[in-house]
C-alpha cells in the first residue's frame, strides 16, 4: 500500500498549477459519458476545483457518487435530466461540454452534426441563463460548428462575450506534442507543438517549424507526420473497432486545458493555449491560434506567427471547409427557436 505521504496523484505537470489554490465551480455537461467520466475524475483530482457539477441525462448521480468518495476537496453534485441544469449551472466559473455521441468507423464529423449540434444547443441555452460570466468550453464535435453553434444562442441572450467561449483542440496539441517526441527521442513533457485551425482533418494545421525546442524533418516524413496529426483520431476510431472514439486521451486533453483557463483565473501569469474561437487572424471568422489567457478569457489572441510556405498552404487548403463548418453552425443556430 502506498503511505498517504507517497500516494500517486493524477500530475498533468504542464498545466496544473498548486500554489493558487482556488474556490471554483466547474461543470462538467455530459459526465457520464466516455470522455465524461475520466474527465471528471480528473478535475476531482485538483486543488483548483472546489465544487466539481456533474450533468448528463443518465446515470450522473452515480458517477458523482462514486467520485465522491475521493479524498480531494472538490465536493461533487450529480444533476439528471434538463429539470436539473439549472442546479447544475447556477454560480458556475468554468462549464466543459464534453456531451454529445462519439464517431463510429466510417463516420465524419459532418455525420454528428445533427444530433451534436442538437445537443450543444440546448446546452447553450442553459448557459446563457443560468450562468452568463462564466467560461465554456466544448469538446463536442464537430468544434468546427458547434463553436458557432453556441456563440449564435449565447447572441440571441445578449450574453455572448468572444473571450470566454473555446473549442477544445488541445488533443491536437497533445498528439502533436507526443509524435514529434517519438520520432525524435525526446520527452514529450518538454515538447510544444502549436496547432491552428481547426478541429477536424485538413483544418488541423500543426505549425512544426514553431515547435519548442526545434526540430527539423524532411519534407516527406513532414507531410507524413502532418497527415497522422490530422487523422488521429481517425487511428483511435479504427483501432476501437465501432467501441467509441479518443475518449480518455481526449479527457486528458480536456483537462489540461480546463486547469489552464482556472489557473489563469487565479492570476497566473504567461498561460498559453491553442483553441477555437472567434478571431480577426484570417479570413475565417473562428480560427484556433495560441492563446495568451488571463483573469477574464482571452487576453491576446497570439496569431499564427511566422509560417513557412508548408504550413501557408495548408492553411490556404484548410479555408473553404473551415468557412463551410462555421455557416453550417450558425445557419442551424439561426433556425432554433
Amino acid at each position: 500500500m502506498f503511505s498517504r505521504a507517497v500516494r500517486p496523484t493524477v500530475n498533468l505537470a504542464r498545466s496544473l498549477s498548486t500554489s493558487a489554490q482556488n474556490n471554483a465551480k466547474v461543470a462538467v455537461l455530459g459526465a457520464s459519458g466516455g470522455i465524461g467520466q475520466p474527465l471528471s475524475l480528473l478535475l476531482k483530482n485538483s486543488p483548483l476545483v472546489s465544487h466539481l457539477s456533474l450533468y448528463d441525462i443518465a446515470h450522473t448521480p452515480g458517477v458523482a457518487a462514486d467520485l465522491s468518495h475521493i479524498e480531494t476537496k472538490a465536493q461533487v453534485t450529480g444533476h439528471i435530466g434538463p429539470d436539473q441544469l439549472d442546479a447544475a449551472l447556477r454560480g458556475c466559473d468554468v462549464v466543459v461540454i464534453p456531451a454529445g455521441v462519439p464517431r463510429k468507423p466510417g463516420m465524419t464529423r459532418d455525420d454528428l452534426f445533427n444530433t451534436n449540434a442538437t445537443i450543444v444547443a440546448t446546452l447553450a441555452d442553459a448557459c446563457a441563463r443560468f450562468c452568463p460570466e462564466a467560461m465554456v468550453c466544448v469538446i463536442a464535435n464537430p468544434v468546427n460548428s458547434t463553436i458557432p453553434i453556441l456563440s449564435e444562442i449565447m447572441k440571441k441572450h445578449g450574453v455572448y462575450n468572444p473571450n470566454k467561449v473555446f473549442g477544445v483542440t488541445t488533443l491536437d496539441i497533445v498528439r502533436a506534442n507526443t509524435f514529434v517526441a517519438e520520432l525524435k527521442g525526446l520527452d514529450p513533457a518538454r515538447v510544444n507543438v502549436p496547432v491552428i485551425g481547426g478541429h477536424a482533418g485538413k483544418t488541423i494545421i500543426p505549425l512544426i517549424s514553431q515547435c519548442t525546442p526545434k526540430v527539423e524533418f524532411p519534407a516527406d516524413q513532414l507531410a507524413t507526420l502532418t497527415g497522422r496529426i490530422q487523422e488521429a483520431g481517425t487511428e483511435v476510431v479504427k483501432a476501437k473497432a465501432g467501441a467509441g472514439s479518443a475518449t480518455l486521451s481526449m479527457a486528458y486533453a480536456g483537462a489540461r486545458f480546463t486547469f489552464s483557463v482556472l489557473d489563469a483565473m487565479n492570476g497566473k501569469e504567461g498561460v498559453v493555449e491553442c483553441a477555437f474561437v472567434r478571431s480577426e487572424e484570417t479570413e475565417s471568422k473562428y480560427f484556433s491560434t495560441p492563446l495568451l489567457l488571463g483573469k477574464n478569457g482571452i487576453e491576446k489572441n497570439l496569431g499564427l506567427g511566422k509560417l513557412t510556405a508548408f504550413e501557408e498552404k495548408l492553411v490556404a487548403e484548410a479555408m473553404d471547409e473551415l468557412k463551410a463548418s462555421i455557416k453550417k453552425g450558425e445557419d442551424f443556430a439561426a433556425k432554433m427557436k
